[in-house]
């Protein structure tokens, strides 16, 4: 059972958003601000894996603190600072 899941935002030029990169399954956000992202991010991740990643005999037979998800975020580097 996979407990550590990645997320990446990566910025898409063409559009002007920020989109995910994940292996969290169901997991896709756009959003125009870093700040944005994370909130979205904070608000789904978590429920996207206990839906996608568990089944409810996983859920029914293991004790919480193997259920429970390592989600580590990526944020994206800098915009270098004009010399």
């Amino acid at each position: 059972m996979q407990r550590t899941f990645v997320i990446k935002a990566l910025w898409d030029e063409e559009a002007g958003v920020f989109v995910s990169e994940s292996d969290i399954i169901g997991l896709h956000i756009e959003a125009e601000t870093i700040e944005e992202f994370e909130a979205i991010l904070h608000e789904c991740a978590v429920e996207l894996v206990i839906a996608n990643h568990f089944s409810p005999e996983d859920l029914a037979s293991r004790p919480m603190r193997e259920l429970v998800p390592a989600i580590l975020w990526q944020r994206p580097d800098p915009e270098p600072c004009p010399a």
